[in-house]
C-alpha cells in the first residue's frame, strides 16, 4: 500500500506543471474574450448550435453555466443549450494533454462531441420553440470571484484538478494491484453493450470529477473510446445544477436529462461498434 500511494503521488506530482500551463491559458481566454464569446453566441441565431458545439469544448464547465444562464433567459434556443451540453469538455482536454495522449484521439474526441452537439442541436430547434423568459444573473447568485486574479483562479482549477487526478489515480492504482484485469474489466463492463450506460451514469454527476474519472479509466484502457465519449457527453460539469436551480419547469429539466442521457448512450453503442 505505501509502494502504490508513493506512485500515485510522484505520478500525480509529475502532471501539475502541465496542468497549471493548460488552464491558465484557459483562464486567459476566458478572461479575454468571455464578452465576445458570449455575444459570438448569443447573435448565432439560427446557427446557434454551430456556435454552441465548438464553444463548448472550450475546458471547463464555465460556458456550459453561462449557456444555461442564457438559456433560462430564453436567449439561447434548447437546441442550442443540448449542443453545449453535448460538447463540453470540462477537464477533459487538459488530462489527456498532460498525459501526453496521441493527437489523434484527443481530436477524434472533440470532433465527435461537436458533430454529435452541433446535429442534436439543430433536430431539437426543428421541433421544439421557447418562449422569453425573465433575466437571472447566475454570477451573481453564483458569487463568482474569477476576476480578481488570473493566476489565482489558474491555481484553484490546478489545485483541484491535481486532488481529483490523486484521488482517482489512488483508486485505480488500488484495484488495478489487488484486482485482476479480468475482474476489472467485468466491473466497467469493458466488453459489454451495456458499458455506455454505467459511463453515461457517471458523466451525469455534477461535477468535474466525472470527466476526470471517465478520462484516467479510458487512458488505462479500462473502458473503450466510445464508452469513454458516451460519458463525456453527458457530463456538463456544474450546468446542470445551475439548470435545475433556475430553471422552475422541472419537467422540462428531467426532459433535458433524459435526453442528454439517451444520446449519449445510443452514441457510445454505435462508436464501440464501429
Amino acid at each position: 500500500m505505501k509502494d502504490i500511494l508513493i506512485d500515485t503521488i510522484l505520478d500525480s506530482i509529475k502532471l501539475l506543471p502541465f496542468l497549471f500551463v493548460a488552464f491558465y491559458i484557459i483562464e486567459l481566454f476566458e478572461h479575454k474574450f468571455a464578452k465576445k464569446t458570449r455575444e459570438a453566441i448569443t447573435n448565432s441565431k439560427k446557427f446557434g448550435p454551430i456556435v454552441g458545439s465548438f464553444l463548448g469544448i472550450i475546458p471547463q464547465c464555465g460556458f456550459s453555466v453561462v449557456a444555461t444562464n442564457l438559456y433560462v433567459t430564453r436567449i439561447l434556443s434548447l437546441g442550442t443549450l443540448i449542443s453545449v451540453y453535448l460538447s463540453t469538455s470540462d477537464e477533459m482536454l487538459p488530462i489527456l494533454i498532460s498525459h501526453n495522449a496521441p493527437p489523434k484521439d484527443i481530436l477524434t474526441i472533440l470532433g465527435v462531441k461537436v458533430l454529435i452537439g452541433t446535429m442534436m442541436g439543430f433536430i431539437i430547434d426543428l421541433i421544439i420553440r421557447k418562449k422569453d423568459a425573465q433575466e437571472f444573473s447566475i454570477c451573481e447568485s453564483d458569487k463568482c470571484d474569477c476576476e480578481e486574479s488570473l493566476i489565482k483562479s489558474t491555481l484553484i482549477h490546478t489545485i483541484k484538478t491535481f486532488l481529483f487526478i490523486f484521488l482517482i489515480t489512488l483508486v485505480l492504482n488500488i484495484l488495478m494491484s489487488y484486482l485482476s484485469e479480468e475482474i476489472l474489466t467485468k466491473i466497467f463492463m469493458t466488453n459489454s453493450i451495456f458499458a455506455p450506460f454505467l459511463s453515461c451514469l457517471i458523466g451525469l454527476i455534477p461535477n468535474c470529477a466525472p470527466s476526470v474519472l471517465i478520462t484516467e479509466l479510458y487512458l488505462s484502457g479500462v473502458i473503450k473510446i466510445g464508452t469513454c465519449i458516451a460519458g463525456l457527453l453527458t457530463n456538463s460539469g456544474l450546468a446542470l445544477i445551475v439548470l435545475f436551480k433556475t430553471n422552475d419547469n422541472i419537467k422540462e429539466d428531467i426532459i433535458i436529462l433524459t435526453l442528454i442521457y439517451i444520446v449519449g448512450v445510443i452514441s457510445g453503442i454505435i462508436i464501440n461498434l464501429i
